[in-house]
């Protein structure tokens, strides 16, 4: 059965590829090669594989080369978009303070007037003083001239009565009745000018009450003016200083120590603000609004450290350029993977993620060509694998400054960077101070 479908499947062979010869002439003689149809369906057979596996290849090769392009634009419009963002960031970190500058000089107007507001009050309460103080004393000449005069028309009368009963009658003596007359039309012109100048200081002190009504009117508009002012500038501070302390935190930072440090470097344009503080007769007056605005001015001064701080610190991105991260921090492969990867093109630009100073550039055993910055706070940052160096030992690169390029020296399987940050010589995760970066850098 077997041997009967061989032949016939050899006559079907026969008949779609009958045998052929192939004579090869020589100076020798003439020879052939028989080519039986078995082997020229195993040649056609070789020769249709070899073109169908050339097909798939070649499909291969252009399908991968589709997908690298849309790789490449994918890449593109997601930089495009980081880009977008952090324009966008910063237009809005910008805005933030502006709006805190002008409600800082809003806050120092609204403290002039005050301080002319209380100027004025404290002016108006030494004049009330020295117009009780004129008051008591004309009232008490007023008194003594009274008793005065009280006193010399009982005299006057007891006169009368010696001189009628020893001559019996007062009309004795013209020039004691003139003496008397003279004496008691002074004691009345005197008398008149104490009564006018009381009048006068009782109009006086009516219309310094009625000021010092005025004042005290014009002093609560104004207090109810300043706690508005103070409400808009508390809620401007706390605007800008919420999104630093929330940088902080998220970068897991010590807050407390770094803030001590930059407090014990300030040098910031016209030093630490200064607490407020009015004074009269050398006695200090500390009132709600005064100390409510020192809260304001020691809670600017926290925002300001704060910023500080920031723009101090490595809360940079280490690359300029398109990447994909690849390995985060942490223990991997049996070790501890004390950075973090971000994979790149060839020759990328590395930057510098703060203002520092270059501790080391050069070759390392298992980093490659590396590059460490030592950075304020006892910060310490390190740039493994580069292909290419950009910096020296001892110079000093500033934030996003070109330090060096994307490579793949040392223990490394591709073209990649990494990432260390370093505080006393512990190893950090890098991922947290970068996110925290994408919203102040």
């Amino acid at each position: 059965m077997k041997l009967r479908i061989l032949h016939r499947l050899n006559a079907w062979l026969e008949g779609i590829l009958p045998e052929q010869r192939l004579f090869l002439k020589s100076d020798q003689g003439t020879r052939f090669i028989r080519l039986s149809p078995r082997t020229q369906a195993f040649a056609l057979t070789g020769c249709a594989a070899f073109v169908g596996w050339t097909i798939i290849v070649s499909a291969f090769f252009f399908l991968g080369a589709i997908s690298a392009g849309s790789t490449r634009d994918q890449i593109a419009r997601s930089q495009d978009a980081y880009e977008a963002r952090l324009n966008a960031l910063s237009e809005e970190r910008n805005a933030r303070a502006s709006e805190a500058e002008q409600a800082l000089e809003r806050f120092y107007v609204a403290l002039d007037e005050v301080s002319k507001m209380q100027e004025i009050l404290l002016a108006s309460e030494d004049r009330r003083r020295e117009l009780e103080t004129g008051i008591e004393v004309i009232q008490a000449t007023l008194r003594r001239t009274i008793a005065e005069r009280d006193d010399a028309r009982s005299r006057a009368e007891l006169f009368r009565t010696e001189l009628e009963a020893e001559t019996g009658t007062a009309r004795t003596g013209t020039g004691q009745m003139q003496d008397a007359q003279t004496t008691l039309a002074f004691l009345t012109e005197a008398l008149d000018q104490v009564a006018v100048k009381r009048d006068e200081a009782i109009q006086i002190a009516g219309s310094a009450e009625a000021e010092t009504e005025a004042l005290e009117r014009e002093i609560r508009i104004m207090a109810d003016r300043n706690a508005q002012i103070f409400a808009q500038l508390e809620a401007a501070v706390e605007v800008s200083f919420e999104p630093l302390r929330k940088i902080f935190d998220r970068a897991g930072l010590p807050t407390d120590r770094i803030l001590n440090e930059v407090r014990r470097g300030y040098t910031g344009q016209g030093g630490p603000l200064t607490p407020i503080s009015f004074s009269t007769r050398g006695n200090a007056l500390i009132d709600s609004d005064t100390g409510r605005a020192n809260d304001i001015l020691n809670r600017m001064q926290e925002v300001d450290l704060y910023r500080l701080a920031a723009e101090r610190s490595p809360l940079g991105h280490p690359i300029r350029g398109s990447y994909r991260e690849t390995s985060g921090f942490g223990p991997r492969w049996g070790r501890m993977h004390n950075g973090h990867d971000f994979a790149g093109p060839h020759g990328t630009d590395i930057v510098s993620t703060a203002d520092g100073t270059v501790t080391y550039a050069g070759w390392q055993s298992g980093y490659g060509k590396i590059v460490k910055i030592r950075h304020a706070f006892g910060f310490e940052t390190r740039y493994a694998h580069l292909t290419t160096i950009r910096v020296k030992r001892g110079q000093r690169v500033s934030r996003g400054q070109h330090i060096g390029d994307m490579g793949s020296t040392g223990r490394s399987t591709g073209t990649h960077l990494h990432y260390e940050i370093r505080s006393g010589g512990t190893a950090l995760d890098p991922k947290p101070f970068v996110d925290a970066g994408r919203n102040v850098f």
